[in-house]
């Protein structure tokens, strides 16, 4: 492989196609995609590597945890995605959360907890709107917990973080960081909510599958 300038890829309309490729795996897979369409140049910037083979199959490569810093992006990315970053992660949904820091793939620090949040129900008039304020209520308690929890848990070490990672229902995780003390933690969290069961520790704990996993962009050729 050789690096070039960058260029424009074709524009001919055919849809591209998007794999997630484990940090691990991603030298390998690199090294692949050359044996599958031949010779291939590479050109780099500090959030995507582009990958153009002979055959004209081209690769996008997102960064992980940006800027990409060296002039080598066939050996910088594949050791950069590798490396133990250091993230903070909140997950939420309306039953729970999990909140916890870090280092690669290993859970370094964490805080788990769930609250009970009464289901919707189909009563009319006065039951249904007794109904919604005591779930609104229960919402609000829990929605508490998980922000003294993501207090405890991110805010001693943020200085540290890279980034903070979240998890869960987009409405839970924006109540939580409504909370002023979050301000930073906020500052700091990514614009990507990654899916996940009702969070528990197990979840936590595999939650590196999703958000270390690289994400790469392939033409209709490759």
């Amino acid at each position: 492989m050789k690096i070039v300038q960058p260029e424009q890829p074709p524009q001919d309309g055919a849809p591209d196609r998007v794999v997630h490729v484990p940090p691990e795996r991603l030298a390998r897979w690199m090294a692949g995609f050359e044996e599958r369409h031949g010779a291939t140049q590479a050109t780099g910037s500090g959030d995507e590597v582009l990958l153009v083979a002979a055959d004209g199959a081209q690769a996008r490569i997102s960064v992980p945890f940006p800027p990409l810093v060296g002039e080598d992006p066939l050996n910088d990315l594949p050791r950069h995605a590798i490396a133990e970053h250091r993230v903070g992660a909140l997950l939420v949904r309306k039953g729970g959360y999990a909140v916890g820091v870090f280092s690669g793939r290993r859970l370094i620090a964490s805080k788990v907890g769930s609250s009970y949040v009464q289901g919707r129900t189909k009563a009319g008039g006065w039951s249904q709107q007794r109904f919604a304020r005591r779930r609104e209520n229960q919402a609000g308690k829990a929605f508490e917990a998980a922000a003294e929890a993501t207090a405890a848990v991110l805010l001693p070490v943020l200085d540290d973080l890279e980034a903070v990672l979240l998890g869960g229902d987009r409405t839970a995780i924006d109540a939580v960081l409504h909370d002023p003390r979050l301000a930073a933690v906020r500052a700091k969290a990514g614009a990507t909510v990654w899916p996940v069961a009702e969070p528990r520790r197990r979840v936590l704990e595999a939650f590196p599958d999703q958000f270390l996993a690289i994400r790469i962009r392939l033409n209709h050729l490759a």
